[in-house]
């Protein structure tokens, strides 16, 4: 199952991806909705190899998830690989320069189940597709506006 998203952004694609990588404010937005997340590598630099290590309800249940950072390409790409409970995740984060100063923001979530809970989950959110797509295509639009706000009042 797979969700996509795209939004253009009025800044440079530099400090788009700036923001996009700036993974401890990622992190405290995590926190503050709730979620544990805590860095498991021991890497000085921004990078393939970075793990994550999350915990957090979902559809009403605890769920543990690993995070590895299996792509790291600036300014354009970032592919992050995940497996919990069964359910395969890669989430590919690409960015493309439109002019100096505009910015396409595409995100890619592809979902894989490996097993019968994870294949009951992801039946379970192919019923509910369309609300979930709604649901994903607004988020993407206020993380984009919101990396707009920043960088304007960053100057």
């Amino acid at each position: 199952m797979k969700f996509s998203a795209k939004e253009d952004i009025e800044a440079p694609i530099e400090k788009v991806f700036a923001q996009v990588s700036d993974f401890e404010t990622l992190e405290r937005a995590a926190l503050r909705r709730g979620a544990e997340v805590q860095r498991t590598d021991s890497l000085l630099k921004k990078g393939p190899g970075m793990r994550w290590s999350a915990d957090f309800m979902a559809r009403g249940r605890q769920r543990h998830l690993n995070i590895e950072m299996t792509t790291y390409s600036p300014p354009n790409t970032m592919r992050f690989y995940s497996v919990a409970q069964g359910l395969e995740t890669v989430l590919l984060i690409d960015l493309v320069a439109l002019s100096p100063a505009r910015t396409r923001l595409s995100i890619d979530l592809n979902l894989k189940p490996n097993s019968i809970p994870a294949r009951l989950l992801v039946q379970s959110l192919k019923l509910a597709r369309s609300n979930l797509t709604k649901k994903f295509n607004l988020r993407m639009a206020d993380y984009a506006r919101d990396i707009e706000e920043r960088l304007r009042r960053a100057g």
